[in-house]
């Protein structure tokens, strides 16, 4: 069997989980929350395991009496048709991300149902893996039916949204060269409000836009209202903005509700954040990076660049474990060095020309 990885604390559990399922290779994570009052893994936790027991074959997963230790012994992504109901201490955009990551590499297409929250200030919303984590699997060649569907929208703390995560598989990713970040040419959004009035929606589009049509007149905000069962359980409502570049590099943010706050606090924060992450510059958004340095590693055995701006400590973190579990490491240079203001920089890797032997032949 091969030598076990192993790790200390609750922290980049999901990217380690992914890439020891990926690279076949046991991974040990001891120390979990031990210092903490409630310690060992969450709810939260134990359901994504759990999860991912379902869309793998022969995972084996051992979680010390006192759940705070875990070792994982990775099997076969089977896919297929998986229903999974998310505790609602997360949003469902914490189970997605990891299994976007598995969800080309596996047996049978992937149809996930995933029920719970859809859109919380701490995860990835629905609506951003839609509209911006989908289209960056479609730079390494994934795009024929890979598809979110939201069924229902469900806002914290009651929940009560679905959504449909549809992938299909494929034998191997294409390489990444994506060095040119462009203009900004475009902004969309989607303002949604549930269990409130549908005028919020219209007063987060109208604060959005009186901060960024500053920028730059391109701008469609779609409002979306759901109503009845498809509303979920508790009122709420957000703010996703994506921009996007003459080159299709995408920048992405959003806000959330906040007890005591109005639809134009959300709408002000979310047109903010989204200047900043631009301003951050680069191909790729902050949120992203994993997700793009994961497929450039798995691309065919050739050198894959991308220009990005500076990692985030999750990034940084995530290029380690990578070199744990692949053995690949990154040369990272500054994009432009003849301009010392520019902060962006160049990420380039030799691929690992990884194979999906998992996926049935059709």
């Amino acid at each position: 069997m091969a030598s076990v990885i192993s790790y200390s604390g609750h922290q980049y559990l999901r990217q380690r989980l992914v890439l020891s399922i990926l690279s076949g290779k046991p991974v040990r994570i001891d120390k979990i929350r031990s210092e903490h009052e409630n310690p060992g893994l969450t709810d939260y936790e134990v359901s994504l395991l759990r999860l991912l027991e379902k869309v793998t074959n022969g995972t084996v997963i051992e979680i010390s009496v006192t759940g705070t230790a875990v070792l994982l012994k990775p099997g076969v992504i089977t896919g297929g048709s998986v229903t999974h109901d998310c505790p609602l201490s997360r949003a469902i955009g914490y189970f997605l991300e990891p299994l976007v990551m598995l969800g080309p590499f596996s047996k049978k297409p992937f149809y996930l149902t995933l029920r719970g929250i859809t859109t919380d200030q701490d995860d990835l919303s629905a609506d951003l893996i839609r509209t911006v984590t989908l289209p960056h699997l479609q730079l390494f060649g994934i795009s024929e039916g890979l598809e979110l569907r939201i069924k229902s929208r469900g806002a914290p703390p009651g929940g009560g949204g679905e959504v449909q995560f549809l992938c299909p598989v494929v034998k191997q990713v294409k390489t990444l060269n994506f060095v040119e970040s462009g203009k900004i040419k475009r902004i969309r959004g989607i303002a949604h409000a549930v269990r409130v009035s549908p005028q919020f929606s219209n007063r987060m589009i109208d604060a959005a836009r009186s901060v960024l049509n500053r920028y730059i007149p391109d701008i469609y905000l779609y409002s979306d209202v759901y109503k009845g069962e498809e509303s979920g359980k508790s009122p709420g409502y957000a703010l996703s903005l994506l921009a996007e570049s003459t080159t299709s590099a995408v920048h992405c943010a959003e806000a959330v509700s906040q007890p005591g706050g109005t639809p134009e606090d959300v709408a002000l924060l979310a047109s903010r954040a989204l200047l900043s992450e631009i301003r951050q510059g680069g191909c790729v958004d902050r949120k992203h990076q994993c997700l793009v340095l994961l497929m450039m590693v798995l691309g065919s055995e050739d050198v894959g660049r991308c220009r990005m701006g500076e990692p985030t400590v999750r990034t940084v973190q995530f290029l380690r474990d990578i070199r744990d579990f692949f053995g690949t490491s990154f040369k990272i240079v500054p994009a432009n060095p003849s301009d010392p203001s520019c902060a962006e920089l160049m990420y380039s890797c030799y691929g690992t020309g990884y194979v999906n032997v998992n996926r049935t032949l059709a």
